[in-house]
């Protein structure tokens, strides 16, 4: 079943030495001490899927698996890794900029297939206040940046669950209340953004310029770096400002999830421009990943779940990311079709729109050809 991953980043074109590379494993991006990274559900499923793509048998040590990475090198080893995860089309969040990945190009290539940009919010922003626009025309200057950007991607993304968290009004804040923020804001340096007004309205911009160009938001919810609180992370907290936006047009894309994938499977529920994955947890619980699936379809109807990886730094991360998920859902619906619970028919169609179908609706992808037409390589 090839797959849409309709979120992911790029990878670190570099050969990693081990704590580098283990670093790249734990969202905090610091093992314990004395302890290995590998020691983990991640560790313990990337030994036993990513090892034979490398040509090794599976379990091997983690300084055997990463003599043979360094081996083939990193571009070898990414491009296996990447090539048989099965994924067709990557998304790419291009915004975070805090350590060297591949490019959409270089990712396209390494990959073999389509691939399309996705820009974030709060990286326009910030980029725009770098530029020394006067405080007066930040919002029109940000507004037009972000419309630009936009019509050259597929989609739209907020990280504001990590700079305050996902309390978003239900209405964007007055324009003198923004004004005033601006002006704060570029007086205190224009650092990174973290102004709960300035936040809010940018979000709001994000709904409305998704709606205008007919591309979705995206939005971080659950678990990540300690740079999140995880308790201002739950996507109940966007209630407010889905019931304002049910009605625009634009789709809202609840990313990761977890540990809220029930609360995100009930927002799904009852907002039908609501979208959601469990994407980063899938890797990291390894064996679990049935379960957290089993949890977000209890209530989200099958026509708005979507797979992703957000797999960052790491080819291994996406090859886990698509495996784990293939594996997690087919235990899932070979338990329903052992009990009777889900015709044949009917549980091709539920993956099939898991796997691609939903994402190439949300998304507005119809078709191979057309989405091809709108990403930034040819295909394969």
């Amino acid at each position: 079943m090839p797959l849409i991953d309709h979120h992911c980043h790029g990878i670190v074109a570099d050969d990693l030495d081990q704590p580098t590379f283990e670093a790249l494993l734990i969202e905090g991006g610091t093992p314990r001490p004395g302890c290995s990274a590998f020691d983990s559900m991640l560790g313990t499923a990337l030994l036993r899927w990513c090892a034979p793509v490398l040509d090794l048998p599976p379990f091997p040590t983690p300084a055997r698996y990463l003599e043979r990475r360094a081996e083939l090198g990193w571009r070898e080893a990414s491009r296996r890794l990447l090539r048989s995860s099965g994924v067709e089309t990557w998304l790419v969040d291009t915004g975070f900029t805090a350590q060297a990945l591949t490019d959409v190009d270089d990712f396209a290539e390494l990959g073999g297939a389509a691939t399309a940009r996705v820009t974030r919010l709060e990286t326009v922003m910030e980029d725009v206040a770098r530029c020394g626009v006067d405080a007066a025309m930040v919002p029109r200057t940000v507004r037009e940046a972000v419309y630009e950007r936009a019509r050259d991607a597929v989609a739209i993304k907020s990280i504001v669950a990590y700079r305050e968290g996902l309390g978003i009004p239900a209405t964007p804040p007055s324009d003198a209340d923004v004004g005033r923020a601006c002006g704060a804001w570029l007086a205190a340096g224009a650092g990174r953004l973290t102004d709960p007004v300035l936040l809010a309205w940018l979000v709001h911009l994000g709904a409305t310029i998704g709606a205008e160009v007919g591309v979705p938001l995206q939005i971080h919810t659950g678990f990540g770096d300690p740079d999140l609180r995880l308790h201002r992370a739950d996507p109940l907290l966007l209630t407010d400002f889905l019931v304002a936006t049910v009605d625009t047009g634009v789709s809202v894309m609840l990313l990761h999830c977890w540990p809220y994938q029930r609360a995100a499977g009930y927002l799904a529920h009852v907002f039908p421009h609501v979208y959601a994955d469990v994407g980063l947890a899938v890797p990291r619980v390894g064996a679990r990943a049935d379960r957290v699936i089993a949890e977000l379809l209890e209530l989200a109807p099958f026509a708005g779940v979507c797979y992703s990886s957000d797999g960052y730094g790491l080819a291994e991360l996406h090859h886990l990311g698509a495996l784990l998920w293939r594996h997690g859902l087919g235990r899932l619906v070979d338990e329903w079709l052992d009990e009777g619970l889900m015709s044949p028919a009917e549980a091709e169609r539920l993956v099939s729109g898991f796997a691609f179908g939903n994402a190439e609706r949300a998304y507005h992808l119809s078709g191979h050809d057309t989405l091809r037409d709108r990403l930034d390589c040819d295909g394969v």
